[in-house]
């Protein structure tokens, strides 16, 4: 089988449940920002040695591709294949990785800088893209429905992405710059 199938030479793309739409259509743009955060993660899955934040990582970028397969169903036609839902566990589970990290964690009373080494820096990077889906995600659910729960996971999930910039920071041994105002 080919990689290329030339059906999307003019600017439409296929849903997984048959549904032709233009490749800049809300949906796709919704998806596509997922499928780029969950690079972002795998990123940081692969550079980041704690094996426990390995395995949240992992869990998440599973947790991402379904719901970007999801995000790829036209919702007024029946779909055949049978995707696990997202729930709120999921999002609990986020919750509970975050107070793990947190735990260890000084509490900050500033603003602080992103950088100070590159895995901290990726995690702000992932941080401001689940940001950006979010946005995204609400932006669809004003023409369509989105599971409400996956709402709650990206935002969740950008909460995550933050305590693990810091907790990294803890790990690596960065000292947090706070901003200057």
């Amino acid at each position: 089988m080919s990689i290329y199938t030339k059906t999307g030479d003019k600017g439409l793309t296929s849903l997984v449940n048959g549904t032709r739409i233009p490749k800049n259509h809300i949906r796709v743009e919704a998806y596509g920002t997922i499928d780029e955060l969950n690079a972002h993660i795998a990123l940081l899955q692969s550079i980041i040695e704690k094996e426990t934040v390995q395995c949240d990582l992992l869990e998440i970028e599973n947790n991402l591709f379904v719901i970007q397969t999801h995000l790829a169903i036209d919702p007024d036609k029946e779909c055949f294949f049978n995707i696990p839902d997202i729930q709120k566990v999921n999002a609990n589970d986020l919750e509970k990785h975050i107070d793990r990290m947190n735990e260890q964690l000084v509490p900050s009373k500033t603003f602080i800088l992103l950088g100070g080494h590159v895995i901290i820096a990726q995690c702000h990077i992932a941080r401001c893209i689940c940001r950006r889906a979010e946005r995204t995600l609400i932006t669809l659910s004003n023409t369509s429905e989105v599971n409400s729960q996956i709402l709650c996971y990206i935002n969740r999930l950008s909460d995550y992405l933050f305590i693990l910039a810091r907790y990294m920071a803890k790990i690596l041994e960065v000292k947090e710059q706070a901003v200057s105002l």
